[in-house]
C-alpha cells in the first residue's frame, strides 16, 4: 500500500510504528529531548525564537544544539555570529558542528557554503535529504536538548523531519494577525496527522512596550492567539513582544547576550521538570 503520511490512520502494519522510519545518527550522538520549531507561514520570528529557547537552555546548564532546517533561508549562523571564518570542519567519521561563544552545537547550510550569500537552489527531495544528513551524518556528541528551526509551511522538510527525526515534540510561532490563526491551524493538523505532539503556541510580535510609561501598544491589534490555541486545545507558552535591542543583538550576532529569563518556564517544560 502507499503511504499516505497519515500515520493517524495507518491500517499498514509494517508502518504502524513511527520508529520504523527513524534515521540513524552517529554512534557517538545521543540527544535526550528533540523539539522543532514550526510555522505555517514565513516572516513571523521561528528563527528568533528557536535562537532565544537554544541560549535559554544553554544559560541553564543545558547542552544545547541546534539543526537549521531552513537550507534555503539559513539565518541561525548570522544570528549567533558565526561567519566565513567559522566554516564546519570534516573528518573520515563525519562533520562536527560549529560551536557558539557560549557553546551551543550549530549546524546550518550557511556554515557550509563558500560565500553565505550563495543562493541554494535545489529542488524538495535534495533539501530534504541534506537536512536528513545533519541529523545522521554530523558528529553532534552527547546533548540534553535540540532544537530544529524548521522553514515555513507543511512540506518535504517538515515531512522529512517528522518521519526521520525522533521528534519529541513541536512550539508553533505565531503573530497576533487573524490570518495566521488559520495557517497556525494547518501546522496542528499536519503534527496532529503525523501524531507529533505539539507542546504549544509562541505568539511573537505580541506588542511594543512604551519605553517611557511601559504601556503595552497592540500594533497589530488585540491578539486572538489565546482563543485559537483554546479552540485547538493547545497552550500559549508565552507572547513575545517587539524589542530593539534583541534586533540589535541580533544584526550584531550576539543573540547570546539577550536576556531570555523570560523564556525559563518553558525551557523547565521541555526538559520534563
Amino acid at each position: 500500500m502507499a503511504c499516505n503520511h497519515n500515520c493517524s490512520s495507518c491500517k499498514d502494519g509494517n508502518c504502524k510504528d513511527r520508529k520504523d522510519f527513524l534515521a540513524t545518527p552517529k554512534e557517538s550522538t545521543k540527544i535526550k529531548k528533540i523539539y522543532g520549531i514550526v510555522s505555517g507561514k514565513g516572516g513571523v520570528g521561528k528563527s528568533l525564537v528557536t535562537s532565544l529557547l537554544a541560549v535559554a537552555s544553554n544559560n541553564a546548564g543545558l547542552k544545547t544544539m541546534i539543526i537549521d532546517a531552513d537550507v534555503t533561508g539559513p539565518s541561525i549562523p548570522k544570528t549567533f555570529g558565526l561567519n566565513e571564518n567559522n566554516r564546519a570542519q570534516g573528518s573520515d567519521d563525519g562533520l562536527f558542528p560549529v560551536v557558539t561563544k557560549g557553546g551551543i552545537k550549530v549546524m546550518s547550510m550557511n556554515l557550509l557554503l563558500e560565500e553565505e550569500t550563495m543562493p541554494v537552489v535545489w529542488r524538495g527531495p535534495v533539501i530534504s535529504g541534506v537536512v536528513k544528513q545533519f541529523y545522521t551524518d554530523v558528529l553532534w556528541g552527547e546533548n540534553d536538548i535540540a532544537f530544529i528551526d524548521m522553514p515555513p509551511g507543511t512540506g518535504d522538510v517538515p515531512l522529512t523531519v517528522f518521519q526521520s527525526i525522533p521528534i519529541d515534540g513541536i512550539i508553533i510561532v505565531t503573530t497576533p494577525q487573524d490570518l495566521v490563526g488559520m495557517i497556525v491551524e494547518k501546522a496542528v493538523n499536519m503534527a496532529r496527522i503525523m501524531n507529533i505532539p505539539v507542546v504549544g503556541l509562541i505568539e511573537n510580535m505580541s506588542y511594543v512596550k512604551c519605553p517611557t510609561c511601559d504601556e503595552k501598544i497592540y500594533i497589530f491589534g488585540e491578539s486572538k492567539t489565546e482563543l485559537k490555541a483554546n479552540e485547538l486545545g493547545l497552550k500559549l507558552l508565552k507572547q513575545i513582544p517587539i524589542d530593539t535591542k534583541i534586533r540589535e543583538l541580533v544584526d550584531a550576532g550576539e543573540i547570546e547576550k539577550a536576556d531570555v529569563s523570560m523564556l525559563n518556564d518553558i525551557v523547565n517544560t521541555l526538559k520534563g521538570e
